[in-house]
């Protein structure tokens, strides 16, 4: 098959092709080429731009991970109209490719994230869940869910990932959470008590080759592990993972004022659940923190 591949070298991008590569013919969007290629190889085709194209009649499956990094900067009102454009900007570009197209992609798989659900307490969230927090994560999320899923039609189905924190012993999240534990200055943010939803990589790029292959998967899909963990929980098992104490905690005010409106993303929480990847025969390798630190560490 011929794929598609927007935000490739990112971390869920270079597992994913890894896997894909060897079968299949890939085509890379990115920025960077010459960087991208180090990472992901010679093989795949590369381009720089959409407007390279003028249909996308050439692929069978289009997979939508394109986005700036969200936690990487202060939301200045710059930076998010950066973080908007690079997620919505290239899902709309897609939606007049596929218009564009006779032939269109039999699949497009688009990211979101969880960030859609805002802040929410301990209840437990699967996809039916219809009462999200109004803040800045759902509106982003929601309308490059929006965006996505207008293009689904007789001829394309649509999957949406909703995905957690990607764990991986290189790169992604947590590469930065580990630094203190290392530095035994590691512990929970504030009480530890609101909810972390987690996947480990290896269940996020399986569960995406599970979409590519079951023709009636369609719709939002959460991509986290079936047993979401309490910040404390998580604190406790990395440490743990590490060899490391978990004794300190970090105020939750001390993170408000370094990164602003950002540090919601680390301060609130949501315990959700994969129900519609389940439900569909996806059997996860790693469904429990401990199973998934255990392979990383």
């Amino acid at each position: 098959m011929n794929f598609l591949i927007t935000g490739g070298s990112g971390l869920i991008g270079t597992h994913l092709i890894a896997q894909l590569s060897d079968k299949h013919s890939i085509t890379v969007l990115t920025r960077h080429p010459e960087s991208a290629a180090k990472k992901l190889g010679k093989s795949p085709n590369y381009i720089t731009s959409l407007n390279q194209l003028a249909t996308l009649d050439d692929y069978d499956v289009v997979i939508n991970l394109a986005g700036e990094p969200i936690i990487n900067k202060r939301w200045s009102t710059k930076q998010k109209a950066k973080i908007e454009k690079s997620r919505w900007g290239t899902t709309a570009k897609l939606g007049e490719l596929f218009a564009a197209s006779k032939n269109p992609p039999a699949l497009l798989i688009s990211g979101s994230a969880i960030g859609f659900y805002g802040r929410q307490d301990k209840q437990k969230i699967d996809e039916s869940f219809d009462i999200p927090n109004q803040e800045y994560s759902h509106a982003l999320c929601a309308m490059w869910e929006k965006l996505a899923l207008e293009i689904a039609n007789d001829k394309t189905r649509v999957c949406v990932l909703r995905t957690g924190i990607v764990l991986s012993s290189k790169g992604g999240a947590l590469d930065k959470m580990t630094l203190p534990f290392k530095m035994g200055l590691g512990g929970p943010i504030g009480s530890g008590d609101h909810y972390m939803s987690w996947i480990h990589i290896d269940d996020m790029v399986g569960g995406i080759l599970h979409l590519i292959d079951n023709a009636n998967c369609t719709g939002i899909y959460n991509f986290t592990a079936p047993n979401p963990v309490t910040n404390k929980e998580f604190s406790k098992a990395l440490a743990n993972a590490l060899n490391r104490p978990c004794l300190l905690t970090t105020p939750k005010i001390a993170l408000k004022l370094a990164m602003g409106e950002m540090a919601d993303l680390l301060i609130y929480g949501q315990r959700v659940v994969p129900k519609k990847l389940l439900n569909s025969g996806f059997l996860f390798v790693f469904p429990t923190i401990e199973d998934a630190f255990s392979d990383l560490y």
